[in-house]
């Protein structure tokens, strides 16, 4: 049976990477990731494979065993408009392609089906309807029972993410959503214009619009990076936050884990600029003290072995001022993860 492809504002490329042959035991990411075509680093073709398409099925619960199988699908957001509203350093428009290319050449050691759907593109400063297109997206891919995973685009990535994740069956029918942001920032701006300030806020008043609360918490907050307004706006709306001087390895899997008892299903944000800016100096704020890698990437094993892990995405990078491609590689190192 043939289903719609998903619309986007470009088609997936091909990927490309190493060639050391084409069985399992030599598989890479970019002989892994189905999209339009494929791509050897000399250019010669590999394979062929039809646009992503998706059945409207009920999926695979999260929570169940049958979690870890789930065909997991990257859509790429192009966006710096929110980063631009916000006075960050524009850039990361650039960046799902960035990820994508440091993601092809690593070894592929999993067994999970993995596509690639395109990107969505903000044009024209039309942030709101580029975050309207990813999030139907992104809600119809897992309605399909897909694992969803954006490439951002500036933290507006994340509103983009929730309108799927509102909108997908899962919550629809009542499953208790937990938004887990790793993070040196709250986003809870109150600004008039939304922007990559302003996403938890913005969901916390659609929560409230649809009779729920936001269950939100983060993971590296920078106390010298966040005003005392910030602060009360994340005490009256509930948010639980770790210090990023407090992110040990066994308080953050503690604070996580006790997260992760109070919900049904997960989604997953991270900004980059979580993490130390020797770590991840390509990002619009990078972090003076930040969270070790080896902590942000035990909280993505976490979260992937709880099975409650729904949806995902990665925000900030900016490939314009990265060094030696170490944020990327990072990014793409966070998304192996993730998707393995």
């Amino acid at each position: 049976m043939d289903f719609p492809a998903l619309s986007v504002d470009v088609q997936p490329r091909p990927w490309t990477g190493r060639y050391d042959g084409d069985g399992d035991a030599h598989r890479r990411w970019w002989q892994a990731v189905t999209a339009g075509s494929h791509a050897r680093q000399d250019g010669s073709p590999f394979r062929a494979d039809p646009p992503v398409r998706v059945a409207p099925s009920a999926g695979i619960a999260t929570g169940s065993p049958d979690a870890a199988a789930r065909p997991a699908t990257i859509l790429g957001f192009c966006s710096d408009e929110g980063v631009r509203r916000n006075k960050g350093r524009t850039g990361a428009a650039a960046a799902p392609a960035a990820i994508r290319s440091a993601l092809g050449p690593l070894a592929y050691h999993s067994e999970r089906p993995v596509a690639d759907a395109g990107d969505v593109v903000v044009r024209d400063g039309e942030l709101e309807a580029g975050q309207a297109r990813a999030g139907a997206a992104v809600a119809a891919l897992l309605d399909g029972g897909r694992l969803t995973l954006v490439l951002g685009g500036g933290h507006e990535t994340a509103y983009a993410s929730y309108l799927g994740v509102a909108g997908s069956r899962a919550v629809r029918d009542g499953q208790r959503l937990g938004v887990l942001n790793l993070d040196a920032h709250f986003d809870l701006r109150d600004e008039a214009a939304p922007s990559s300030g302003t996403p938890f806020l913005q969901m916390a008043r659609a929560e409230a619009a649809a009779g729920r609360e936001l269950n939100y918490a983060v993971v590296g907050i920078s106390e010298p990076n966040n005003t005392r307004a910030l602060f009360s706006t994340a005490e009256k709306l509930g948010v639980r936050y770790l210090l990023d001087e407090e992110c040990t390895a066994g308080a953050t899997e503690a604070f996580v884990a006790g997260f992760l008892r109070g919900i049904d299903v997960l989604y997953l944000t991270i900004d980059l600029d979580v993490l130390p800016a020797a770590v991840a100096p390509g990002v619009s704020a990078p972090a003076a003290y930040g969270v070790p890698l080896q902590v942000i990437s035990a909280v993505c094993r976490q979260v992937v072995a709880s099975g409650k892990l729904l949806h995902a995405d990665l925000a900030e990078l900016n490939p314009a001022f990265d060094i030696d491609n170490r944020t990327a590689r990072v990014a793409a190192r966070l998304v192996s993860i993730l998707l393995g």
